[in-house]
């Protein structure tokens, strides 16, 4: 879908309404709705089309929502993105977005993991559908417009973009993303915007992104992946930090996979620290569960039972075929737990097995670093949410300004859930907007 032609060229238009900064899921959203409620809407997108980012997403089929409820799905954003979003994903829960979303003649299907894709797996009907939606409703679209900063000024901002131009609006929304996957057109602009203001930012880093470890033995399984898995995220002192149930993949550089990806962010502001720092980042561990559907006593139990085998079969081999894991993986285990990996199951001492369980049931992964905003999902870190009021989104302090989607400090896991916060966000957004 091409760019509105109008007022390409030249100084000032006359003082506008709503200008949007921004046409990714977030921006068109807002832009439709509020056009719905009737403002009269301009959307600038610096980019030559719509929603790049929402093409590129899920591995271009789009994970728009999740089958979550609005209660649950909140709590996934931690403490503080729970309270702020709670009353968003009240407005505009995942199921009241998969209506929306049929209305807009883009049917939904469920997928383990809780998400829920467009049916005919093209992410590009959903970009379609929300630019159809904004530009039916009678916002204004115009791409390759890349705007340049924004002031207030005689009761109205004053939005100055690369090509000259200056606008004026009386409502501005500023939707214009992070700084993840850079390559769609979000190269973090915003935020040298909102600096400008005064108002507190929160470091971005990146965040959904793939772990590096430094371990060669990590590296040289790469392909290995494992479904049913819990992992478990340790400070560098030891300290638990987070939790998921999620599979990984073991990568030429590290690990990958929602279970790792879910907990990147503390990685990521430990390198971004130690990099100012000038010093050298301090590791992370991943602890993998092997075997989490069972008990350590039964686990024990069947460490127990191996060693009883007749002929004495190597314990690597057996282990996995146990447990349904990979020998190269189980046999890792055994180095951790200070065992040699061609070991004979008649060869673990009583005394062994608990470490050896140990080992299974927290297998440590060093990680010390990620593949950066190039291989991000999202960006962590961004707009303080003490600087927005949680009920319409607007910046506090500063009259007639709204600021939602990537450029908030708000970071979900995987599994469709930043897209839905996004979506809410503006739907709060448009409807404060329209009765401003």
């Amino acid at each position: 879908m091409g760019a509105d032609g109008a007022h390409r060229h030249g100084g000032s238009d006359a003082r506008l309404e709503l200008i949007v900064i921004g046409a990714g899921a977030a921006g068109l959203w807002a832009a439709a709705r509020a056009a719905e409620l009737g403002c009269e809407v301009l959307v600038l997108e610096k980019t030559p089309r719509t929603g790049t980012k929402v093409l590129a997403s899920g591995g271009t089929r789009c994970n728009l929502t999740t089958t979550l409820g609005p209660v649950e799905a909140a709590r996934l954003f931690g403490p503080a993105g729970e309270r702020f979003l709670r009353g968003a994903f009240r407005a505009l829960s995942p199921a009241k977005l998969r209506e929306r979303f049929e209305a807009l003649g883009v049917p939904t299907v469920e997928e383990p993991l809780e998400k829920v894709f467009p049916a005919s797996h093209r992410a590009r009907d959903v970009r379609d559908a929300l630019e159809r939606w904004a530009r039916g409703a009678g916002a204004r679209i115009q791409c390759d417009s890349a705007v340049r900063g924004f002031e207030r000024a005689d009761d109205a901002w004053r939005v100055h973009l690369q090509d000259g131009r200056v606008l004026r609006t009386r409502k501005l929304c500023v939707c214009p993303g992070g700084k993840s996957y850079p390559r769609t057109g979000t190269t973090g602009d915003g935020y040298a915007w909102l600096a400008a203001l005064g108002l507190p930012l929160v470091e971005p880093v990146p965040a959904l992104v793939p772990l590096v470890s430094p371990e060669p033995w990590v590296r040289e399984l790469a392909g290995v992946s494992l479904q049913a898995v819990h992992v478990e995220l340790r400070a560098p002192g030891g300290a638990l930090l987070a939790r998921r149930e999620r599979p990984v993949v073991f990568t030429h550089k590290g690990i990958s996979g929602p279970g790792a990806m879910d907990l990147s962010e503390p990685v990521a502001r430990e390198e971004a620290s130690a990099k100012q720092a000038g010093r050298v980042p301090r590791a992370h561990a991943l602890r993998l569960d092997l075997a989490p559907a069972l008990e350590r006593e039964s686990l024990r139990e069947l460490l127990a039972s191996l060693a009883g085998r007749p002929g004495a079969p190597m314990l690597a081999s057996s282990l996995a075929m146990e447990l349904m894991l990979p020998r190269r993986l189980t046999a890792r285990a055994l180095v951790q737990a200070a065992l040699a990996p061609g070991a004979r199951v008649n060869e673990v001492a009583r005394a062994t097995r608990h470490s050896l369980v140990e080992s299974v049931k927290g297998l440590a992964i060093p990680v010390t670093g990620t593949l950066g905003f190039d291989q991000a999902e999202v960006t962590a870190g961004g707009l303080a949410l003490s600087a927005v009021d949680a009920a319409t989104l607007r910046v506090k302090g500063l009259e007639g300004l709204w600021a939602f989607g990537e450029i908030l400090d708000l970071a979900g896991p995987i599994g469709g859930l930043n897209f839905q916060a996004a979506f809410s966000a503006a739907e709060l957004a448009a409807r404060d907007v329209s009765r401003a």
